[in-house]
Parts: structure tokens; C-alpha cells; sequence
């Protein structure tokens, strides 16, 4: 059988390339999407397992980009999504933010952030940081200083309170029809409603069983997107878990390791079946200058979610 088309758009295997040297976590992180992978993608995204307190630690520092970034800490228990499973301080503009629940941080261009400092460790969890504006790892981290170790801690300067950036609860408000087997309504951790300078949207889950209904095929007239689905055993992150199938266009993908999807706008992508679930694992959709969901579902679906 020949091959898709569309497989261009499929990362299913990540490169190991950012991080690396750093004990109990990944280390080099797994790539899901890079220029590298797809071409088309102007986004960075590499995310792994921290297996209890890093060493050394702290082992990422100040550092400032000149991309927008968003980072994102979630826990690895399906049963207490919301529970990180560990506490973290990180610095943002010289500000010590600190959180022990499933985050996420929006992280404007120019804005210093770091050190992160593991302070407790209880189980497994998940550190994915994406780079807005380029694919090329080099471009994004290679001159920020994150490996440069600094002598004393950031000093907040000035009065703005960069909480703001921080998303510590989601809201529920995707998925609402898709009941069976998963995660529903699923957790949305940026959004601009909730940072309204953040003009991303992402929203995630878990699976633990066959889904159903199934998700329907759908087309986004404006907007990219980017969809993981994430393995959520810390032993093996790069088993999915489970065997499911994601159309692009009129081909059906199959997969059964994690992988990373791209979704150029106006494609036809969907359904999303899922044919076997053995272990829980992550679906995460990832829209692209977009803030909310209604903006960019809204007028996807081709048939109304659930029928």
C-alpha cells in the first residue's frame, strides 16, 4: 500500500535532542514537532518525564528568548489530573511563582524566566515547554542563557504582578459529547480568557478506554493546529497505550506510539478512532493564533459532535 500524503504532517518518532545530561527525568527530551519534522511548523514543542527531583537542580536558569514560549507542568496520575504529583518554583520576570497542581505558563518574548527549582517530588509528572514563532530549537534556546548557572536569585523589578501569566485550574468547557472512556469535558490550560494576551488555545485529556462517540471529521477554515497523543506510562513514554486511527483528509493514519500531528488550516482531519486502549494516555489539541474555543470550533465540525 502506498504511502499517505499526509504522512508529512506525522512526527512518530521524537528526536532526542534538548536537554540532555540531566539525571531522574528525561533527558534529552522527546521533540514532537520542529521545522526539523515538519517543514510547515514554525512551532517547537519537546516535553519528558521528571522521575522524582532532578539533579542537578536547579538545572534550568535565567534565561529570555526572543519567541513567545509556553510551559506547561501536568501531572502523570489519570485519576488526579489536576494534582501535579510535585512542587515547583519558578521565576518569571524575578518573581518566584510556586505551584503544585497541573500549570500553565504563558511567557511573552523578552520576559526572563528561571531558575526552576523542584522543591517536593511524589509521582511521575510531565515538563513540555513550546516555542511560538519558530521550529528551530537553536533559534529559541542557543543564546537565551538557560544553561549559564547565575551566582544569586532574580530580582523582580518591576510592579507588575506576573501571576497573570500563570494558569494553575483549568476551565471545562471541550468535549462536552464525548463522554465514553474518556476524560470529559477535558482541561483547557491557555486560552486568551484566561491570559488575555495569550492568543493560543489548548486544551487536554485523558483516554482510558475506547472513546464514544468517536470524534467526527472537521475542518479549521483559519487556523493551524497541532494535536499530541501522549503515552502516559513514565517506563515507556513512547508507547501510546493504545491502537486508534486519525484521518487527514481521506486517509486513515494508524498509530499505536505517541506521536505529534500538524493540521494546516483548511485541511480535512477526522475522525479520531480509537480501536484498542490498554493504559491511559494523553490527548492534547494545541490551536494556533486562536484564543478561543469557540473561535476555532465553533464551525468545524462536518456533523454535529455525538451523532
Amino acid at each position: 500500500m502506498a504511502e499517505s500524503v499526509y504522512e508529512k504532517y506525522a512526527v512518530r518518532k521524537p528526536l532526542y535532542e534538548a536537554g540532555p545530561g540531566i539525571k531522574k527525568r528525561q533527558s534529552p527530551t522527546m521533540t514532537f514537532m520542529s521545522s526539523r519534522q515538519v517543514p510547515e511548523a514554525s512551532y517547537y514543542i519537546e516535553l519528558g518525564w521528571i522521575y522524582d527531583v532532578p539533579e542537578p537542580n536547579p538545572h534550568i536558569f535565567e534565561h529570555v528568548h526572543d519567541f513567545d514560549e509556553i510551559v506547561l507542568h501536568w501531572g502523570g496520575n489519570p485519576d488526579v489530573p489536576q494534582d501535579l504529583g510535585g512542587e515547583i518554583e519558578f521565576y518569571i520576570g524575578g518573581q518566584p511563582i510556586t505551584f503544585n497542581t497541573t500549570t500553565s505558563i504563558f511567557i511573552p518574548r523578552g520576559v526572563p524566566h528561571g531558575p526552576l527549582t523542584w522543591k517536593k517530588f511524589r509521582f511521575p509528572h510531565i515538563e513540555m515547554a513550546m516555542m511560538l514563532g519558530t521550529g528551530d530549537p537553536f533559534k529559541g534556546w542557543a543564546k537565551s542563557g538557560i544553561r549559564e548557572e547565575k551566582r544569586t536569585l532574580p530580582r523582580k523589578t518591576e510592579k507588575f504582578d506576573f501571576e497573570q501569566y500563570v494558569i494553575r485550574s483549568p476551565m471545562r468547557e471541550a468535549g462536552r459529547g464525548f463522554k465514553k472512556g474518556r476524560q470529559s469535558p477535558t482541561m483547557t490550560y491557555m486560552s486568551r480568557t484566561q491570559i488575555n494576551v495569550a492568543n493560543y488555545y489548548i486544551e487536554f485529556g485523558w483516554i482510558w478506554d475506547v472513546v464514544e462517540p468517536g470524534i467526527p471529521a472537521m475542518i479549521h477554515k483559519k487556523f493551524d493546529e497541532i494535536v499530541l497523543h501522549i503515552g502516559g506510562d513514565p517506563k515507556d513514554p513512547e508507547d501510546l497505550g493504545g491502537d486508534m486511527r486519525f484521518g487527514m483528509g481521506d486517509d486513515l493514519l494508524s498509530f499505536n506510539k505517541s506521536y505529534g500531528m500538524y493540521v494546516p488550516r483548511g485541511l480535512k482531519h477526522g475522525p479520531l478512532i480509537w480501536d484498542k486502549v490498554r493504559k491511559p494516555f494523553i490527548e492534547m489539541a494545541i490551536m494556533l493564533d486562536c484564543g478561543t474555543m469557540q473561535e476555532g470550533w465553533g464551525d468545524s465540525f462536518l456533523t454535529p459532535p455525538g451523532r
